[in-house]
């Protein structure tokens, strides 16, 4: 509020923009505020302390005076988009222009917070400016693209995936024309970069609306692109059934699952190497993939051949608990029997992961030099301690004597 306050206080017109408004709307608490202004960028510089220049040629200022960052963008027309994301040229110009240029109508509400007496009326105070019927399509629950639908898709075709995003996460319907100009071009996503495909997925996926997410991309015929991939008409009842606080990297194990990642470890390595490039996947996020998608398989079918010791260890594992989140939304008897042996084993005396009663130092102290042989006795020492054969320092040395010391 106090960006709008000192904009104003300036002499100039500036209102909350953007999806912050149509959060606002929603009853939602908005991620961050936008701020939309006819101030040029070297004036809102001039009358806050802190800025960064993150887009000055395209009028975006951020601003760190009030709180959180904002960012305070020029209200402005767009030229055309030859790159397919950026606009070549951009005029400053006014709210109606700059409501125009936005990608669907829901995301171009202007709020003015400082109007007692406009209407309509903001729940939490404030007229709302709309200029291309998006509060019309905020109450019939729509996603309708701002103007021609084919022509903001052809300015960045990420706005198909956008389109998914939000009518996944906010249970809206994408409007007839908008979906079927997405579908018309669903193949054009594959000139957007890797990068930013990546991103969307992630946001999706990361939400507990992915499997609406999910089942629009497929309805679209968006799966293929964003997944560098041919058409796959499968099911996904494995990710329908993840719980809500389900992490990316086991979603992505779900969704591969799904698509057949488990029909033999040769299909779930190329699973992996195909996403990892198309969903530019960080190397954690990839090795937790894998881990996941073996572990499911390891606790599955190998659980039971498994002694005590190694049933400890893998359940200490770091990426057993989405492994088991898997498990439950693709097995989930067989989840729950192992949930509750997993729970015996935490009873049980030094439960998972108790810290080992021999260190590498006590080897040293023995005359060991370290070296392989290390390894094998200090892991030959923790079994021990894991299965209950011993309980003290002295009996795990005395055992690691007993090898061979």
């Amino acid at each position: 509020m106090g960006i709008v306050v000192a904009l104003r206080d300036a002499g100039h017109t500036a209102y909350f923009a953007g999806g912050c408004v149509r959060d606002e709307l929603l009853a939602l608490e908005p991620a961050d505020y936008d701020v939309a202004t006819d101030a040029r960028p070297d004036r809102i510089r001039s009358l806050f302390r802190r800025t960064t220049e993150v887009g000055a040629s395209f009028g975006v200022v951020l601003v760190h005076d009030d709180g959180p960052v904002v960012e305070v963008a020029t209200f402005r027309a767009d030229g055309p988009y030859t790159d397919r994301r950026r606009p070549d040229t951009i005029t400053f110009s006014d709210p109606v222009a700059d409501a125009h240029r936005r990608d669907f109508t829901i995301n171009a509400l202007f709020l003015d917070p400082l109007d007692d007496t406009g209407e309509p009326r903001s729940p939490r105070g404030g007229a709302v400016l709309d200029h291309v019927g998006g509060l019309r399509d905020i109450d019939a629950r729509l996603i309708r693209a701002v103007g021609d639908p084919a022509t903001r898709l052809a300015e960045d075709h990420l706005r198909a995936l956008r389109a998914v995003r939000f009518a996944a996460r906010l249970g809206f319907t994408i409007h007839e024309g908008t979906a079927d100009a997405i579908a018309a071009h669903a193949r054009e996503l594959v000139g957007v970069s890797r990068e930013r495909i990546g991103e969307e997925l992630r946001r999706m996926l990361a939400h507990p609306a992915r499997a609406q997410a999910v089942a629009l991309l497929s309805a679209l015929g968006l799966d293929a692109p964003v997944l560098d991939t041919q058409p796959v008409e499968a099911p996904t009842p494995v990710l329908d059934s993840l719980p809500a606080d389900a992490t990316y990297p086991a979603a992505l194990a779900a969704w591969a699952i799904d698509r057949g990642a488990l029909s033999s470890p040769d299909h779930g390595r190329a699973t992996l190497r195909l996403w990892r490039r198309a969903l530019c996947l960080s190397n954690d996020e990839r090795d937790r993939m894998w881990e996941i998608l073996t572990g499911v398989h390891l606790v599955d079918e190998q659980w039971g051949s498994l002694g005590v010791a190694q049933q400890k260890r893998t359940a200490a594992r770091p990426w057993f608990e989405d492994a088991l989140c898997v498990l439950q939304a693709r097995r989930p008897d067989r989840a729950r029997a192992l949930s509750r042996e997993v729970q015996q084993l935490r009873s049980s005396p030094g439960g998972l992961a108790p810290t080992p009663l021999v260190t590498g130092d006590d080897l040293a102290e023995l005359g060991l030099s370290p070296g392989p042989r290390f390894k094998v006795l200090l892991d030959a020492a923790y079994d021990a301690q894991l299965e209950g054969g011993v309980a003290t320092r002295a009996e795990a040395l005395e055992l690691v004597r007993s090898l061979g010391v």
